[in-house]
């Protein structure tokens, strides 16, 4: 009992470890400005003071950053931990989910050391609910990598979008995701997905997309009132719906059913853009998924057909922009490699967004996106210290994100 008294006493007067971040520059994400020099002041897990200079505790480890723009860690809202580069359909059957989730350790890792500190898993393809282990294993400290937001595996009808169609049926080859075909299912498997850890669900709204003259086509996967049932049974225990939506009138459905995001959100609608607006949901792009696609297609016939959707896009994104469609940043990675998705960024302000803007849309709005506002997101006090260190003025040139030479989380320093 005395020794437990002592022990108290002692934790209760022990001061955190404090570490001084010092560089020549540091972002203000809220306003979209630079201050110089930077000085973040970082004691535990959290921001303690962040300015031109900070208090200078005595013992503080000072780690000088040098010519370098201190920044909040990055943030991604549309990842693929359980992919990899190569065949998608035939990894997500090879591949055992054991050595898909050692494989999803390893990405978590990657994107972590480029700078991601925070990510949106948006489907595990077929490895169920094994991405709550891998953002279990990280939040206890166990493994490195970004603080997760995680779904599981997506919901989809039977023969929609990421249905096993092109096997021998008689194989019975399984979906990459789980089956919902009615209200009442979408229900059922949304409860199995909750009790299992995920965070939110991400329901596959749309199909098959194709470009005529300009114009995307897609077929729709479940109606709005399907939608609203999803909606309604996240609500009930404070979690949200995300939708993979390329187009109408999925998109407008999604939208009237109050989703948190529509991801990919090639081609919208007037009347969904004026709901998204209204609602706060947010779209999230993916150009880099389909860039990558584009340059890595199997034939010209397919390029073609990629590059046609690509221009449907940044046609598109425009519109979206100009009607205050709410912007978050997601890549898509995990078909492409882990740890290089700051190219997102580089697109977004490619086609249209200045680099401030393209900057609040993943800090900011990302924050918002994955349930952590007031937490990540900005180099303030009382924000979990996430931050990041890269070469060069983001605000002038988006492709210093690329070259990250710092990272930490939670206070701890993965990358230095």
């Amino acid at each position: 009992m005395l020794l437990w008294a002592a022990a108290t006493v002692i934790a209760q007067t022990t001061v955190p470890h404090s570490t001084i971040l010092h560089a020549a520059r540091m972002l203000d994400s809220e306003n979209g400005k630079i201050v110089a020099p930077g000085e973040v002041l970082v004691q535990g897990e959290r921001i303690v003071e962040a300015g031109t200079s900070v208090k200078h505790p005595a013992n503080a480890e000072v780690i000088d950053l040098g010519d370098t723009t201190l920044m909040p860690g990055l943030i991604d809202a549309h990842i693929h931990l359980f992919l990899h580069p190569g065949a998608e359909d035939l990894q997500t059957v090879e591949e055992a989910v054991p050595e898909r989730t050692i494989i999803a350790v390893l990405a978590a890792r990657d994107d972590l050391m480029a700078g991601f500190t925070a990510e949106r898993d948006m489907g595990t393809e077929g490895a169920g609910s094994a991405d709550s282990a891998v953002r279990n294993a990280i939040n206890a400290g166990k493994v490195p990598g970004p603080r997760l937001r995680v779904s599981g595996n997506a919901v989809d009808i039977l023969g929609g979008h990421e249905d096993a169609i092109h096997y021998n049926p008689a194989q019975h080859v399984l979906s990459n995701a789980t089956y919902a075909n009615s209200a009442d299912e979408l229900v059922t498997v949304i409860r199995q997905q909750f009790k299992e850890g995920s965070d939110f669900v991400k329901i596959y709204e749309t199909g098959p997309d194709s470009v005529h003259n300009g114009h995307l086509s897609t077929v729709y996967q479940y109606t709005e009132a399907e939608l609203s049932a999803a909606v309604r049974e996240a609500a009930r225990v404070g979690r949200k719906v995300a939708v993979h939506a390329t187009g109408e009138p999925g998109a407008l459905y999604a939208a009237k059913a109050g989703v948190v995001s529509i991801d990919h959100a090639d081609q919208l609608s007037d009347e969904t853009m004026r709901l998204m607006k209204e609602k706060g949901i947010f779209a999230v792009p993916t150009f880099t998924i389909f860039e990558y696609f584009a340059d890595h297609a199997a034939s010209q016939e397919a390029a073609a057909r990629e590059h046609a959707l690509i221009d449907v896009k940044i046609r598109e994104f425009a519109r979206q922009l100009a009607a205050g469609v709410p912007m978050a940043v997601g890549s898509d990675v995990g078909p492409f490699p882990h740890g290089t998705q700051a190219r997102e960024l580089e697109l977004m302000v490619k086609y249209g967004m200045s680099p401030a803007a393209a900057l609040q849309a993943d800090l900011i709005n990302g924050a918002k996106l994955l349930g952590w506002e007031g937490q990540i997101g900005a180099v303030k006090p009382g924000y979990f210290a996430d931050v990041i260190a890269v070469t060069g003025d983001p605000l002038k040139d988006i492709s210093v994100l690329k070259n990250v030479s710092f990272v930490m989380k939670g206070g701890m320093v993965y990358k230095k």
